[in-house]
């Protein structure tokens, strides 16, 4: 008997995702604020996702950014892993 696996919903994979990745960016950004440490991550973040920062707008600007990355990152793993079932 052969096992059957579900397959992924690449859309749904791809929203969880980019989501998840949006709210890193704004969890991420608070503790910055808060703590205060990990400027240096700030600056290399901020060479990839164009007017990213600490700021309220650099935020949101991050957080769009990641889900755009976390959602096309979704996607395409979804369909590599449905294409190797």
């Amino acid at each position: 008997m052969v096992p059957k696996y579900a397959k992924l919903n690449s859309l749904k994979f791809g929203l969880a995702l980019g989501i998840l990745c949006a709210l890193s960016i704004l969890v991420f950004s608070l503790w910055i604020i808060l703590i205060g440490t990990g400027e240096q991550l700030v600056l290399l973040l901020s060479q990839f996702y164009f007017g990213y920062s600490t700021t309220i707008s650099g935020m949101i600007i991050g957080m769009i950014y990641g889900f755009i990355d976390g959602f096309i990152g979704g996607i395409v793993f979804a369909w590599i892993y449905n294409k190797l079932l």
